[in-house]
């Protein structure tokens, strides 16, 4: 019974922190599917927007003009991302770890030191309502708002001749470019996007915990990926819509299995752990559960 208690009460906190996460989720989601680009960028794309945004706000800076700024400098990011990949010719694996490790530095430049109390600044929530921060259910809907909103202009995009483009340069690379497709600016295009994304999700969630480090990135990554494989196993990746709304999902199942390692006593320091197995069992489940039936249609056989 303290189990379920101690979850019931974890859900409201998980939940708000999937909604920032699942901007996250779409980021690895972008490349990874739509583009057929793998990209980890987003290991230091997300701190990035954290920083930038810290450090705005704590040079007197308003949360619009810092929001934006962490934003650009995602997109940027990301962008570097793709033109290292495609000018040299590199694994785009490899390209995402070069930057993430650049901006690592890059990120304490832009702070000056390490971490910023933010608690007495302005922030998006406060914009919005005063006191917004402090309220978990109004935080719950504006980041629930600002979620669905995302999707909604996603899925029309991806209905545009832009995003079209997007997807078929992830589909099939050589029926792209025989259609006129510039590959090349294509793919910084949707790589770019893709990292303003997870830049967005650490600038609010700077503001919503009060405090900006340039650690806050490590194992981003892992949560984003365990987050859009569960997602797919939810809602499937048969349509552009389900393909967009499979991270978000996923993000929220995600953190709710979070919440259940918590209450079952798992220390925080155990999560990475715990996040890497499920990733793990996700991605060998489809290969042994073919196996499976392989070995139990030959006995039929």
């Amino acid at each position: 019974m303290e189990i379920v208690t101690s979850f019931i009460g974890l859900i409201p906190v998980t939940l708000a922190q999937s909604l920032i996460y699942a901007f996250v989720a779409l980021a690895v989601m972008i490349p990874f599917r739509i583009l057929n680009f793998p990209d980890l960028s987003s290991e230091g794309t997300f701190p990035l927007g954290g920083c930038l945004c810290g450090a705005l706000l704590a040079g007197g800076y308003g949360p619009l003009t810092a929001m934006a700024a962490a934003i650009a400098g995602g997109f940027l990011a990301g962008s570097a991302v793709a033109m290292i990949a495609l000018r040299f010719r590199i694994s785009s694996l490899l390209a995402g770890i070069i930057v993430i490790t650049m901006l690592y530095s890059v990120n304490l430049r832009v702070m000056g030191r390490s971490n910023i109390a933010l608690f007495t600044y302005s922030t998006i929530f406060d914009l919005v309502h005063p006191g917004l921060n402090a309220s978990l259910p109004g935080k719950i809907a504006l980041l629930g708002a600002a979620v669905a909103l995302v999707l909604g202009l996603l899925l029309a995009f991806m209905k545009t001749e832009k995003g079209i483009a997007l997807r078929a340069v992830g589909a099939n690379l050589d029926m792209a470019q025989a259609q006129g497709i510039s590959v090349w600016w294509t793919t910084v295009l949707g790589v770019g996007l893709a990292a303003s994304f997870s830049a967005f999700a650490g600038a609010v969630l700077v503001q919503s915990q009060g405090f900006s480090d340039v650690n806050i990135g490590f194992g981003v990554v892992i949560n984003g990926l365990a987050s859009l494989i569960i997602g797919e196993l939810l809602v499937g990746r048969r349509t552009i819509a389900r393909q967009l709304l499979a991270p978000v999902v996923g993000a929220i199942a995600y953190y709710q299995l979070i919440s259940a390692c918590l209450a079952l006593g798992l220390v925080p320091s155990d999560l990475k752990f715990a996040s890497g197995l499920l990733v793990l069992i996700m991605l060998a489940a489809p290969m042994l559960f073919g196996k499976e039936r392989t070995l139990a249609r030959e006995k039929m056989g």
